[in-house]
Order: structure tokens, then sequence, then C-alpha cells
């Protein structure tokens, strides 16, 4: 038997493969949708997956407006975060936060499962979300890809 024909092949900046997909986020439960397409960014769906390297695909997410969230989740859950000054801790439920714009409630859950390093930060720079149908990629020629 050949040893040689088993060795691994680990992709880099040069030899990956980046497509560009469409992905509809009509009627979708938000915490899967964000898991799936996290999956799609991080490229852990292709066979060449190496994970100290951008390898994942372009996503741009429509219909963000028309996400959905199951139970009291709407109102119970809250996001916090921390201004940096004395008394600066805020909050803001999912429903005050899509009001201001859906594409951040979406937005910030793909970010949540994303790596927390330099690498998650240049993935995250290949989504794209709009509120939706219409997006302004069509030049990218974007295949649709069903969650």
């Amino acid at each position: 038997m050949d040893t040689l024909s088993y060795k691994t092949i680990s992709a880099n900046k040069a030899t990956v493969e980046k497509d560009w997909v469409v992905v509809d986020a009509a009627g979708k439960v938000l915490g899967r949708f964000a898991s799936d397409v996290a999956k799609i960014l991080r490229g852990k769906n292709k066979p060449s997956f190496t994970p100290n390297v951008d390898c994942g695909d372009n996503v741009i997410v429509i219909n963000a407006d028309k996400i959905l969230m199951t139970g009291k989740k709407w109102d119970n859950r809250v996001y916090q975060h921390y201004t940096g000054y004395p008394g600066g801790q805020r909050e803001i439920t999912p429903r005050q936060l899509k009001a201001k714009s859906s594409t951040l409630l979406v937005e910030r859950a793909i970010r949540g499962m994303l790596p927390k390093n330099r690498l998650g930060r240049d993935l995250f720079r290949n989504l794209y979300v709009y509120e939706g149908a219409e997006h302004g990629h069509e030049a990218q020629k974007p295949k649709v890809k069903e969650i």
C-alpha cells in the first residue's frame, strides 16, 4: 500500500476556492439559521476545511426582517453590553433590536458563533445581511443555498 496517497492536504490563502452563496432567512428560527450560516462562513461544509484558514464562502442573507424566534424570547431574552463608563451597562431585547434594524439581530447571532479571534473577525467580513429580498451582489453570480 502506498502511504503517500494518504497525505493530508492543508488549504492556504492561495489555494482556497471561495464562492458566493445566497441564503433566505424568511420563516427560519434565528439560532438554527445562524449556526448553519456560521458553518458556511467558516468553511466546515467543504472537504478542504482547514481550522486556521479562511476557507468559507461569502454569504448573502436576504429577508432578515422575516426571521423568527420561538417562545417568549422576543421579550424575555436580554442582550447586555458595557459602554466602558461608570453606570454604562446597557440592555436591549431582541424586539427592540429588530425595531432598530433586523440586520443587527441576525449579524449578532452569527457573530457569536464564529471564533473570537482575528480569524473570526475576518470571517465576519464575508457576511452581507439585507432586510428585504434585494441585494447588490448580482455581479458575483451567487448560488442560492437552501437551509
